[in-house]
């Protein structure tokens, strides 16, 4: 069981990813512990989200991708690949400007050559995937969710928060329209389309590793041939792989929300009322002059391996998203390099990186629905799924999230627009 946990925890950057670094900062800075229960609540969502995505690529052996390009037209196919590949760029974009942004603050490397260096580490990363497989691309990308975890969470050992705070935190309440748009922007931004794409893939993947591992063991023993086809899982192993990957969709967002909760309690406690604190640089800076440059260097290595690790999914998404829409193999290198240029244009602008950042969350918010419906309708497909399709309660559970959500994004778009 514990062999089969791992593609939860490549997903899970997608919620700890810089784009979630100001909100959460933000938060916390201005309304103290009221809003401890919207990241909570977002948690609870993005668990049922991300086991639908899991759950697709368990049972069917195909990813989100690739069963809407069997449903789709060959002009539909194109025009839903334009749409989910403009998604996974602007990801991209966001995650190489928060490595550039990391290695600014570290070491005072300018932005552009900064985002150069977060593409090539990305490269890198990728590249153990492709030769190394899977399992020790999820290895590297969770060593860099615990290294992020320990960088955004020290300053809680330094300064820990109220207890009786936190527990009221947890009651759902606001405190007028600046904290209802706050909430509504952190409860919104909880779903990242790239993650929906790219679960159910790495769900696929472990899917075809546990029965290429069982056909070992059965060549071993000499019950199988070396000839033979690899023969469908059972529905028994089916319930196995599924039970591990409630674990992992678990484990991986508890460890995820609570990152995200952390570093809104480490605002509360030590940067109330603070300005500044709506950009990543300035919410380093009120750190630093709060709880010293220790705590500021160990909050810059976290956002710096959320960068990296964050960055190098949305490429392997991208990748995903090609293949199983257009049926068109690309090397993820040669992915890493195209989806670099915009990153590094943007940065060589000149333009507020919190500015291009903003930008990129709203072009997810275009994108939130055309991920999230057709999972929630596939997913209680019973041509497709059978027994394992969603029963009445998940769906109108995963209904009423896909609604929540949407509208959330539909509401902040439309806020933005009108300033």
């Amino acid at each position: 069981m514990v062999a089969l946990l791992g593609p939860a925890f490549v997903a899970a950057i997608a919620y700890v990813d810089p784009g979630n670094v100001a909100a959460n900062l933000t938060a916390g800075a201005r309304f103290g512990y009221l809003l401890v229960w919207v990241l909570v609540v977002a948690n609870v969502m993005a668990v049922l989200v991300q086991y639908l995505s899991a759950k697709l690529g368990v049972v069917t052996g195909r990813s989100l991708p690739e069963v809407l390009g069997e449903r789709l037209s060959r002009r539909g196919r194109v025009v839903y690949w334009a749409q989910a590949e403009v998604v996974a760029m602007a990801t991209d974009v966001a995650e190489v400007i928060g490595g550039a942004i990391a290695l600014h603050l570290l070491f005072g490397v300018p932005l552009v050559l900064g985002g150069l260096i977060t593409g090539v580490v990305s490269m890198l990363v990728l590249t153990v995937q492709q030769r190394r497989g899977q399992r020790v691309f999820e290895s590297v990308v969770t060593s860099m969710l615990v290294v992020l975890t320990v960088g955004f969470c020290a300053g809680l050992f330094f300064s820990p928060p109220d207890l009786g705070a936190v527990l009221g935190g947890l009651v759902p309440r606001l405190d007028g329209p600046e904290s209802v748009l706050l909430a509504a922007s952190m409860l919104g931004a909880t779903v990242m389309p790239h993650a929906i794409y790219l679960h159910s893939s790495l769900a696929r993947d472990r899917v075809r590793h546990d029965a290429r591992v069982q056909r070992q063991h059965l060549l071993a023993a000499g019950v199988a041939d070396g000839d033979d086809e690899p023969a469908p899982p059972s529905t028994a192993t089916v319930r196995r792989l599924l039970t591990a990957t409630r674990w992992d969709v678990v484990a991986a967002l508890v460890l995820a929300g609570g990152v995200n909760i952390a570093m809104l309690l480490l605002a509360a406690a030590n940067l109330p009322g603070r300005t500044g604190t709506d950009s990543i640089e300035g919410a380093h800076a009120a750190i630093e002059s709060s709880l010293g440059p220790a705590v500021a260097i160990l909050f810059g290595v976290g956002l710096l391996a959320s960068g990296l690790a964050s960055t190098s999914v949305g490429a392997y998404a991208g990748a995903e998203i090609m293949s199983g829409l257009l049926r068109v193999r690309v090397s993820l290198l040669a992915r890493r390099l195209v989806t670099l240029v915009p990153a590094i244009v943007l940065l060589a602008t000149g333009v507020s990186p919190t500015w291009l950042l903003v930008v990129s969350q709203v072009v997810l918010s275009f994108g939130i629905p055309f991920a999230m419906v057709p999972l929630v309708r596939i997913t209680r497909d019973a041509g497709l799924l059978g027994g394992f399709r969603n029963g009445v309660l998940t769906q109108v559970a995963a209904w009423a999230v896909a609604a929540v959500i949407v509208a959330l994004n539909i509401a902040l778009l439309w806020l933005t627009f009108t300033g």
